[in-house]
C-alpha cells in the first residue's frame, strides 16, 4: 500500500493595510464630512499586490452614507435576488480604494464651490440683517450693500437680493440674500406672501428653462430658495394670523425655520412658555418647518432631527459687534445689566441654528429643495402644459 501523500496547504497572502492618510477628515474643512464629502484625506496608489481576488460566496452588505440624499422619496428602490445582487458583497483579499471617491468629490466641489440661497422674512424692526451678519460674521446682509438708513418703508412688499462669494478653509460659498422688505409692515396685510411666493416659483422656472433647453449650460445656476428664515416677534402671547397663514402657505414649497427674534426682551421663563405656545399653535394648524419627520432618511437620521424639533422654534439674538467679557472678544449686546452673548447657549439659543443651517443640514437643505420642492413644481408644470418645448440658444437670446 502506497504512502499517502497530504495536499499542499498554500498559506493565505497577507492583505496590505489601508493607508493611513485616506479618508481622514480633513483638520481645516469648515463643514463635517456629510453630503457631498467635505472631508480632507490625501489619495495614496494602492500597492501591487493590492488587486483585488474574489472569493466565493457573498458576504454581508455594509450601506453606505447618506450621498444622493432622499432617493427614497422617488421610488429609487434596491434589486434582490441573482448572483449579482447589490445587496451582497464580495469579500476582497486588498485595499482598493473605493473610498477615496469621498476625497475626489471633495477635492471638484473645492474647485467649483457652490451655491447657498437664504431668505429672512419678518417685519422690520426684528433684527434679520444682523442676524444674518452674525451666522456668517460678516456684512453680507443688503443693509450692508448700498442700504440707506433713510429708505422709507415701501407700500407693497418687495423682494431684494445681494449676493456675496466667501471663503473658508478653500471652500468657496456664493451666498444669496433674499431680503423682503415691506412684508407686515402695512395696516392691510392681505396677501402680502403673495410675490414672495410668486419670487420662489420664479427660481424654480428658471431652472427648468435651463433643464430643458437643448443646449443646456455646464453648471446651471442655481437661483433657488433653499432656505427661508421666519422671524417671530417676541410678544410672549400667541402667533399672528400673518404667521401662520405665511408658514401654511408656503411651507410646501421652501424649507420654512421659524425664529423668535430678539428673544432677549424676554425672561428665561417667557421665553420657553412662549416657545411651548408657539410649537403647539404650528401643530394645531398644520404646518410642516423644516425639518420635515417625512423626510427623515433612516433612524440615526430621525434621531438627530427629533432632538432638532424639539429645540425649535429657537430663541435667538444677534450682534455683530464684539464686546470685551472675562478678558475674551464676544459677539453681543451691551446692556445696563451686561452683555448678552450671542454664541453662549446659556443666554439664547444662536448658537444652535447656526450649527444646525451651516455646519450639519446645509447640504440637505439643498438636498430637499432639489428632489422635492424643485421635483413637485416640475412635475405640476409638466403635467399642466403636457411637457415643455425644449429652448434652443437662439430662441433664448431673442426672448432676452
Amino acid at each position: 500500500m502506497s504512502d499517502v501523500v497530504p495536499p499542499e496547504v498554500r498559506p493565505k497572502p497577507a492583505v496590505p493595510a489601508k493607508p493611513p492618510n485616506v479618508g481622514a477628515p480633513s483638520p481645516s474643512s469648515p463643514f463635517p464630512p456629510q453630503g457631498l464629502g467635505i472631508g480632507g484625506g490625501g489619495i495614496s496608489a494602492p500597492p501591487p499586490s493590492a488587486i483585488p481576488v474574489l472569493v466565493g460566496g457573498h458576504g454581508p452588505s455594509h450601506g453606505s452614507g447618506h450621498v444622493g440624499g432622499h432617493a427614497a422619496a422617488h421610488g429609487v428602490g434596491h434589486s434582490h435576488g441573482g448572483s449579482h445582487s447589490s445587496s451582497g458583497g464580495s469579500t476582497l483579499l486588498g485595499y482598493i480604494g473605493i473610498d477615496t471617491i469621498i476625497e475626489q468629490m471633495r477635492r471638484k466641489t473645492m474647485k467649483t464651490g457652490f451655491d447657498f440661497n437664504i431668505m429672512v422674512v419678518g417685519h422690520s424692526g426684528l433684527g434679520k440683517s444682523t442676524l444674518v451678519n452674525t451666522l456668517f460674521k460678516s456684512q453680507v446682509s443688503r443693509k450692508n450693500a448700498g442700504w440707506a438708513r433713510d429708505e422709507k418703508i415701501p407700500k407693497t412688499v418687495e423682494i431684494k437680493t445681494v449676493s456675496h462669494v466667501i471663503e473658508e478653509g478653500g471652500v468657496k460659498m456664493k451666498l444669496t440674500i433674499v431680503d423682503t422688505p415691506g412684508f407686515g409692515d402695512q395696516i392691510n396685510n392681505e396677501s402680502c406672501w403673495e410675490p414672495i411666493s410668486k419670487y420662489i416659483n420664479e427660481q424654480f422656472e428658471k431652472f427648468l428653462k435651463e433643464e430643458v433647453n437643448i443646449t443646456r449650460k455646464k453648471r446651471i445656476p442655481d437661483t433657488r430658495v433653499h432656505c427661508c428664515l421666519y422671524f417671530i416677534p417676541p410678544t410672549g402671547h400667541c402667533l399672528r394670523q400673518l404667521d401662520t397663514e405665511f408658514m401654511r402657505r408656503l411651507s410646501h414649497s421652501v424649507n420654512i425655520i421659524p425664529v423668535i427674534a430678539k428673544s432677549d426682551t424676554m425672561t428665561m421663563e417667557e421665553r420657553q412658555e412662549f416657545k411651548q405656545r408657539v410649537k403647539k399653535e404650528l401643530e394645531t394648524n398644520g404646518i410642516e418647518f423644516y425639518p420635515q419627520k417625512e423626510f427623515d432618511d433612516d433612524m440615526e437620521d430621525k434621531s438627530d432631527n427629533d432632538k432638532i424639533r424639539e429645540a425649535m422654534p429657537f430663541a435667538v439674538v444677534g450682534s455683530d459687534k464684539e464686546h470685551q467679557v472675562n478678558g475674551k472678544r464676544v459677539l453681543g449686546r451691551k446692556t445696563p445689566w451686561g452683555v448678552i452673548e450671542v454664541e453662549n447657549p446659556n443666554h439664547c439659543e444662536f448658537a444652535q441654528l447656526r450649527d444646525f443651517l451651516i455646519r450639519s443640514h446645509l447640504q440637505d437643505l439643498k438636498e430637499v429643495t432639489h428632489n422635492i420642492h424643485y421635483e413637485t413644481y416640475r412635475a405640476k408644470r409638466l403635467n399642466e402644459n403636457g411637457g415643455l418645448h425644449p429652448i434652443s440658444s437662439d430662441t433664448q437670446e431673442s426672448n432676452l
